[in-house]
């Protein structure tokens, strides 16, 4: 690689225009725009995990611990919401509870 505008290697010197495009310049806004970026990027991420912790306190607080059933082990069914399959569908408050 020449590291050269293909201008200059063409015609043998360089394209006069009102900036350079080659040189690197020490752009201090930049940098600064670029810190004030990353400074609100990083408070953001801050107030975003504050508040993931927060919700996750309060799912946390009204669950349950999960309860692990065997094969074999008895439990109690609430027949509540269970449509029972019956002949004469008018008396339902005549089903019998298991």
């Amino acid at each position: 690689m020449t590291k050269s505008l293909l201008f200059k290697v063409n015609y043998g010197w360089e394209l006069r225009m009102n900036f350079e495009i080659r040189k690197k310049r020490n752009n201090t806004k930049v940098k600064e725009f670029v810190k004030d970026i990353k400074k609100t990027y990083e408070k953001a991420k801050a107030v975003l995990r504050k508040s993931q912790e927060k919700m996750k306190k309060y799912i946390y607080r009204n669950r349950k611990k999960v309860i692990k059933y065997k094969v074999r082990d008895r439990v109690l069914l609430s027949t509540k919401n269970l449509m029972w399959q019956m002949r004469n569908r008018e008396t339902k408050k005549l089903i019998e509870k298991l």
